[in-house]
């Protein structure tokens, strides 16, 4: 199986042969959420609200990604830094770590989710026309948290050893398996927004075997769960393991808060239909930043490797690097966003009172776009290079201090309405990210470059 060496070749080449890989997983992954949503919104006479309906499970999903990222991007960091130093023995003591962690931590959400499923969904904003269809769909997704996490979670521990198209077809599976699925599931055999649940998690089933059974038998670290005896001696390594993840964490989890004020504001500002168009202008999102999150986590493997290495001169090699992918990628999508909104919104809605209402929306949204990637770019940089403090402080900064307040205030205090929620995000992108890269800048150069001097 190929494998990526971290350490030679030139970073360009590295970055490209992480990245690639790993957008076509995403661009699959993608398939995963996006697909569900384009076959529910056609359900007949229906789909508007199921397609609503299925926006106030995000949250839920978003939660459930949240904490598989608190174990994956969490450990996959330190575990690449060990590699770089050449301690294979601290590599796989993190990375069965996380496993082990991930799977209880799985099934304790699987039972809390099942159990208060209803009142959560009231506490999302599900109104008595939509809870009929969000319930369902959020109680069949939730028995597939388990797959869903070790599919998610271990899959940058894939990628961190170098084998990226493995990552890749692992993701691959899954969301072809779920684009086969989904039409028969909700047409053939009629079960609705049932059967796109049901395709979604016999899909990350599958995935998840192929994650357990590649780490398990065929990569150059093993994974297995720990025992209890041995989960007790790792505590500092499980305590470094989730304060490197909270950053993540945090991120995914702040987007879940985020989307639970906007849908309660919408839904009292413009009713079910504004909820409507919300999801579809985060699925538009999911899309446009997919590439983005590819090339950053792409990223990420070869800058920890190196910074372990104690190499900086290819670690600001990659910071370059990637900087330069992030803000050429962007620029394109943002003129897409901007001359051809119809096109996105398309995809997932024909029906026109809604596409008269989310094409001014999705401009709205996505204003500032470009500054996004300054936060991406810092947020990487400081996951990668094991700065906690900073990673954890920018992820609550942008959404829990700036987007969350903004998105109550401009509706309610400036009295802007729906479009106050819309604009919300692009303010917090201006200053969250700006401070963010900015921060960066300062901090990490100045160490890279005292490590080239204490080298020689």
């Amino acid at each position: 199986m190929k494998q990526i060496d971290f350490e030679h070749g030139t970073v360009t080449s590295n970055i490209l042969n992480a990245a690639l890989p790993m957008l076509v997983a995403q661009i699959f992954n993608l398939l995963y959420n996006v697909v569900d949503r384009i076959y529910i919104a056609r359900i007949p006479d229906v789909g508007t609200t199921a397609l609503g309906a299925v926006g106030l499970c995000f949250p839920v999903i978003v939660i459930i990604t949240a904490f598989s990222n608190l174990f994956g991007t969490g450990g996959a960091p330190l575990f690449s830094i060990a590699r770089g130093k050449g301690d294979r023995e601290e590599a796989s003591q993190i990375m069965n770590t996380s496993f082990t962690m991930l799977c209880c931590c799985a099934v304790m959400l699987m039972l809390f989710g099942l159990i208060f499923a209803r009142p959560i969904l009231r506490i999302f904003g599900a109104s008595n026309e939509a809870l009929p269809y969000a319930y369902p769909y959020m109680m069949i997704y939730l028995l597939g948290t388990v797959a869903s996490m070790i599919a998610t979670g271990m899959n940058p521990f894939i990628n961190s050893q170098g084998y990226s198209t493995v990552g890749m077809l692992s993701v691959a599976l899954g969301a072809v398996t779920n684009l086969i699925l989904d039409p028969i599931f909700i047409f053939v055999f009629g079960f609705g927004i049932k059967g796109a649940a049901i395709a979604t998690i016999l899909s990350q089933f599958l995935s998840a075997a192929f994650v357990v059974n590649f780490l398990h038998n065929k990569a150059e670290y093993r994974v297995k769960l720990l025992k209890f005896r041995e989960l007790a001696d790792s505590l500092t390594l499980l305590k470094n393991i989730v304060s490197l993840g909270t950053a993540g964490f945090i991120m995914q989890l702040t987007n879940s808060l985020v989307t639970i004020c906007c849908n309660n504001v919408l839904a009292v500002t413009g009713g079910d239909l504004y909820v409507s168009v919300m999801t579809i202008v985060s699925s538009v999102r999911q899309i446009i930043e997919t590439p983005l999150h590819s090339l950053t986590e792409g990223s990420s493997p070869i800058l920890s490797f190196n910074y372990g290495a104690r190499k900086p001169k290819r670690v600001k090699k990659a910071i370059l690097v990637m900087t330069l992918l992030v803000l050429a990628y962007s620029a394109i999508a943002w003129g897409a966003i901007l001359l051809v909104p119809e096109f996105l919104i398309g995809i997932f809605s024909s029906d026109p009172v809604l596409q008269a209402d989310a094409v001014p929306a999705l401009k709205l949204y996505f204003a500032a776009f470009i500054f996004m990637d300054l936060q991406y770019i810092g947020q990487i940089i400081f996951k990668s290079l094991n700065k906690k403090n900073q990673a954890i402080f920018f992820s609550l900064l942008r959404k829990v201090f700036i987007v969350v307040p903004l998105t109550y205030f401009l509706p309610y205090g400036l009295h802007m309405g729906t479009n106050g929620v819309f604009i919300a995000e692009p303010v917090s992108n201006v200053v969250g990210g700006s401070l963010c890269f900015i921060t960066m800048l300062v901090t990490i150069l100045p160490e890279l470059k005292r490590m080239e001097e204490s080298n020689h």
